[in-house]
């Protein structure tokens, strides 16, 4: 099934990224609950889930060496941390879910102006 990346759950996924359906790191409604703490914030919300999944990453995989490979788990949640704290930098830079935009608002060049409107 393809993701929808249209939908909330579906951005979290594309920024975190996890998104193979086959090895999804996270159920829908894990991330769902990212977005409920996070007020509905898909940048807020993909850097609690990157926090999660290097606290799991730091715990499971830890340093193993084997047969010529390693797994560094420790650095794997480095680079995680380091990308949620970019993914909340964004944010508090203005750079929120929509990225920039403008509020229409009414205007009328005479209220205020002369006693407009009348009292």
């Amino acid at each position: 099934m393809a993701l929808d990346y249209s939908t909330p759950v579906g951005r979290v996924r594309l920024l975190i990224p996890d998104t193979d359906p086959a090895t999804q790191l996270l159920i829908d409604p894990q991330i769902q609950a990212y977005l409920d703490m996070e007020g509905g914030s898909i940048k807020l919300a993909a850097a609690q889930a990157l926090d999660s999944i290097a606290s799991s990453e730091a715990m499971v995989s830890k340093v193993i060496s084997m047969n010529g490979l390693s797994i560094n788990g420790p650095a794997v949640a480095a680079e995680l941390r380091a990308r949620a704290t970019g993914l909340r930098e964004q944010v508090a830079e203005g750079l929120g879910d929509d990225g920039v935009g403008f509020d229409v608002v009414d205007f009328d060049p005479y209220v205020g102006y002369l006693g407009y409107p009348p009292e």
